[in-house]
């Protein structure tokens, strides 16, 4: 719960940071966007300007031949000018087309006077009277004149790229005076239709190239964002975890502390008293002897008082353990010293111990005493653990750092939940034991600043794990 607690006071900064972090990024994404919708638009009007100046250009250079190589031939030869005539229309269809040939011009329409099409590429459109429109009547005012004719579906117009883009320029037709720019009388309108379709074309593939790419720039770093923050997440986690583990071992400490402290007082107040009750029940049963030498009172009454003076010392070794006296020593001699010690009981109870001791193990610097009690404990466990006889493997082996030792038996193992509770004190599976031995081997093995680890064996049976540094003497 408090973890919980510690988590969401670690995440409540993290996401301001995100959030700033994220709309920092959408915020950029956006502003690349319109700045490429900007640039789209600058380069439509400007690509549009373009085209106006050269369809305006174009026309004048019609303007220019159809006046020297139609009219004033044609006035010349014929003193009128009728394109109904196949003569007079090839000469003219000559002219626009050796005029216009090879640039993007994709339709040519001459209107007369009255807004009727004299002439067009398209044959079909000769004749037609009054489709000049506003263009028509601007340029016979002597203005010339642009619009952008777009067709396309709803979408393609929203998004403006239409399938077909043409500009539609209308100028007028002028007599020309010699040594002079054209600026005579208007005879007559031209229109130049140009398709730009092409150009919008590669306009919007560009466009897409550019969204597509701010996609990928963005993308990359989202992914890079997203990876540091979970990063920052996971090491400011991991700082709440290990703030509320050392937390929870200095309350641990502390109510460890205060059990020691009391069960010191309490153990010396009891010490005094079962001494005497303990002598007085050996003196007891030495008379008992003469007098009823069947009676097992006596012996009963020493025997608990020695059982009930072995719990006082582990309940003194787990609250005050003593600091260790490190010598040089090496562990597979204080194994051997705790085989011999057990041989009796290994015998009796058809126990094997096999040994797994690797050659050239280095010594450390420990307290020999404190580590031969807390391996008497472990093994005398895995007595406890096999009550019919079984097999105990002793292995030792080290590397640069430690000296790993592992103790193996194939009893029936711990039940999960115990697991977890093995190292809390007075916890206890025992019908008889007080639920200190392993805290007491932990407490040995940390103040030789190593570590211990119990879990069970996939085949049956548990495992202890002690890592022991290695020192030199």
């Amino acid at each position: 719960m408090e973890l919980q607690k510690d988590n969401t006071k670690v995440k409540r900064p993290f996401r301001l940071v995100k959030f700033f972090t994220f709309t920092c990024l959408i915020v950029m994404f956006a502003g690349t966007i319109v700045i490429a919708a900007v640039n789209v638009h600058w380069v439509k009007n400007l690509l549009q300007h373009k085209n106006e100046d050269y369809a305006h250009l174009l026309i004048e250079n019609l303007n220019h031949q159809v006046f020297l190589q139609f009219i004033i031939p044609v006035v010349l030869k014929y003193g009128k000018i009728r394109l109904r005539e196949e003569n007079q229309y090839k000469r003219m269809d000559r002219v626009v087309k050796n005029t216009v040939h090879s640039f993007n011009v994709e339709m040519v329409n001459i209107y007369d006077m009255k807004d009727i099409i004299s002439y067009s590429l398209d044959k079909k459109k000769i004749g037609i009277k009054n489709t000049g429109g506003t263009g028509f009547k601007k340029a016979m005012q002597g203005k010339a004149t642009s619009t952008l004719v777009q067709q396309g579906n709803a979408l393609e117009l929203f998004f403006g790229f239409p399938e077909e883009t043409r500009l539609v320029t209308f100028a007028p037709i002028r007599a020309e005076r010699p040594l002079s720019s054209i600026s005579g009388p208007v005879l007559g309108v031209v229109e130049i239709v140009q398709n730009l379709s092409k150009n919008y074309k590669d306009i919007f593939k560009l466009q897409i190239l550019v969204i597509s790419t701010c996609f990928f720039v963005m993308g990359i770093l989202l992914l890079v964002l997203i990876f540091v923050v979970r990063q920052g997440e996971l090491i400011l986690k991991k700082r709440a975890e290990e703030k509320l583990r050392l937390e929870e071992k200095l309350r641990r400490a502390e109510h460890l502390s205060a059990i020691g402290e009391m069960t010191a007082g309490i153990s010396h107040e009891i010490r005094n008293p079962l001494g005497i009750i303990k002598s007085s029940a050996e003196l007891l049963q030495k008379k008992m002897k003469k007098l009823d030498a069947s009676s097992a009172i006596p012996a009963i009454i020493v025997e608990e008082s020695m059982r009930l003076d072995n719990i006082i010392k582990d309940f003194l070794n787990f609250a005050k353990p003593r600091n260790p006296d490190f010598k040089a020593c090496r562990v597979e001699q204080i194994i051997e010293k705790n085989i011999s010690y057990l041989e009796t009981e290994i015998e009796e109870n058809h126990f094997e111990i096999e040994k797994r001791f690797s050659d050239n193990l280095p010594d450390i610097m420990a307290d020999h005493g404190m580590l031969y009690q807390a391996f008497l404990n472990i093994i005398l466990n895995s007595f406890q653990a096999m009550p019919g006889g079984g097999r105990i493997i002793i292995s030792i082996f080290s590397d640069d750092k430690s000296i790993i030792l592992i103790f193996e038996d194939n009893g029936k193992g711990i039940k999960d939940n115990d697991l977890k509770k093995i190292w809390n004190p007075f916890f206890t599976t025992k019908e008889m034991g007080t639920g200190l031995g392993l805290g007491i081997v932990k407490n040995i093995i940390e103040s030789h600043m190593g570590e211990i680890k119990v879990s069970n064996r996939s085949s049956g049976g548990v495992q202890v794990e002690i890592i022991l540094p290695v020192k030199e003497a």
